[in-house]
């Protein structure tokens, strides 16, 4: 866990530094404000985007996999209950557990 709060570290802290550098740009004489959105959007916002995807893949399939294991540790509690009440499989209800005896004519 402690690789995710730094990976969220580090993007707080770029993020600050493109925001500082589209401000900047913003206010100085030969810059403007388009092209301190630009520079907000294509050096900040797009690249974290990007990196902060590819790095949390790694969790999200964790979380699938889990996902995954769990339901089939659900579908095999399931199967063993059913296989407790319905012993042969077929689905059919339950007769006689023993033979009727048949008499002779």
């Amino acid at each position: 866990m402690r690789r995710g709060k730094e990976m969220y570290l580090m993007a707080i802290g770029w993020m600050y530094v493109v925001l500082m550098v589209a401000l900047v740009e913003a206010l100085s004489s030969n810059g403007t404000v388009i092209g301190a959105v630009f520079t907000f959007l294509l050096w900040g916002v797009l690249p974290l985007a990007i990196v902060l995807y590819l790095f949390g893949t790694p969790a999200r399939r964790r979380a699938r996999q889990a996902q995954t294991t769990e339901a089939t540790k659900a579908e095999r509690v399931g199967s063993v209950d059913s296989a407790a009440l319905d012993p042969d499989g077929g689905g059919h209800p339950a007769g006689h557990a023993v033979a009727p005896e048949r008499e002779k004519p």
